[in-house]
């Protein structure tokens, strides 16, 4: 059973890199130097959360909400955008 969730990815100035969450897992969060690391590291963290669950016996909410998958070349856009701004930084 593969469940889908929404994730929320952004760019923290605080904290100088990329967030990302999973409203519907309460704590599930990852962070990341690009856009692409971030997206992969809360992905991982979404199947360590519900290992997690599973393991203590809890149960594992149905998505509220659903979780986009950006194409590769939306992933390829979002990277040229992230250089553009790093290029006009100021």
């Amino acid at each position: 059973m593969t469940l889908k969730y929404e994730i929320h990815l952004f760019w923290s100035d605080e904290d100088e890199c990329y967030i990302a969450n999973v409203p519907d897992l309460e704590y599930c969060s990852a962070h990341g130097d690009t856009y692409e690391e971030a997206l992969k590291e809360i992905q991982a963290a979404m199947g360590f959360w519900i290992d997690v669950q599973k393991e203590r016996g809890y149960s594992i909410p149905e998505p509220k909400t659903w979780r986009y998958v950006p194409t590769k070349e939306e992933l390829a856009v979002a990277k040229q955008a992230e250089a553009w701004l790093i290029e006009n930084e100021d």
